[in-house]
């Protein structure tokens, strides 16, 4: 009897448990963006990735590696050589050891990985109140639902409820678990301006760099699904070609 008893009322306050309104430390579900490189057919945006890398460069690596990325990789975003050579050599790199055993900085190039902002983990926590920047190079895969996610997460931040108390050096964003992150707001309208004269809104910063974020986490993604566009259509044209061999060889069989 004693268990019967304890088995109904575990029953009951789980039921009772259900019925309550979600926890304020649930991250709310990101809402669905149109991204020009989603369903079958999808590309990416050739200047939506060139304006990306720009918002990447100017505003996120000032915090955020992409240490699986090397300049030439930049080619692949439409731009020229003489650019990537450009953009390479803005940055000083530690190479060696030389002649004399020593280590030095030279100019970058195009074949080296994208320069980390803090030499190390503890460096990085020391500048950001020990938070941890992230490596931006695979964060679109993840996450889940990792494009929307990080679009919401940029353009989610606003004055916390009354009933969420900020920690210290917190911020809110309902999209983010627990609502509260270290991380401030990076993006702010005109923070950057573009080349080919698009309005920089943070709406439009947020979309162009997740966008370079989701190619540089799936760089082959457009020439694997012209792949799988090819073997779909081959797959076709073979069960045609098998139905009308099969017809036509037992055509005289009843």
């Amino acid at each position: 009897m004693r268990k019967i008893v304890l088995t109904a009322l575990a029953v009951a306050a789980a039921c009772f448990a259900g019925s309550l309104p979600a926890s304020s430390s649930e991250a709310i579900k990101p809402p669905s963006q149109s991204w020009g490189f989603g369903g079958i057919f999808g590309t990416f945006d050739r200047a939506a990735l060139q304006r990306g890398f720009h918002v990447y460069k100017d505003v996120c690596a000032a915090c955020h590696s992409m240490n699986l990325l090397a300049y030439r990789n930049l080619r692949a975003l439409g731009f020229s050589e003489d650019e990537v050579k450009g953009i390479a050599a803005e940055y000083e790199v530690t190479d060696g050891p030389n002649d004399e055993g020593n280590m030095f900085q030279r100019a970058g190039r195009p074949s080296d990985r994208f320069k980390a902002p803090f030499a190390n983990e503890k460096a990085a926590r020391a500048a950001n109140n020990g938070a941890f920047p992230p490596d931006l190079s695979l964060m679109i895969k993840a996450r889940p639902s990792g494009a929307n996610y990080v679009h919401a997460l940029l353009t989610g931040y606003e004055p916390p409820p009354p009933s969420v108390k900020l920690m210290e050096g917190m911020n809110y964003n309902k999209f983010f678990p627990g609502g509260q992150i270290a991380m401030a707001p990076p993006l702010n309208a005109d923070a950057v301006t573009f080349g080919d004269g698009t309005p920089a809104t943070v709406a439009q910063m947020s979309k162009d760099v997740v966008t370079f974020l989701a190619w540089a986490a799936e760089p082959e993604l457009e020439v694997r699904k012209q792949m799988g566009v090819k073997v779909i259509l081959f797959l076709i044209v073979l069960t045609i070609m098998l139905y009308a061999a099969k017809r036509r060889t037992w055509a005289g069989v009843h």
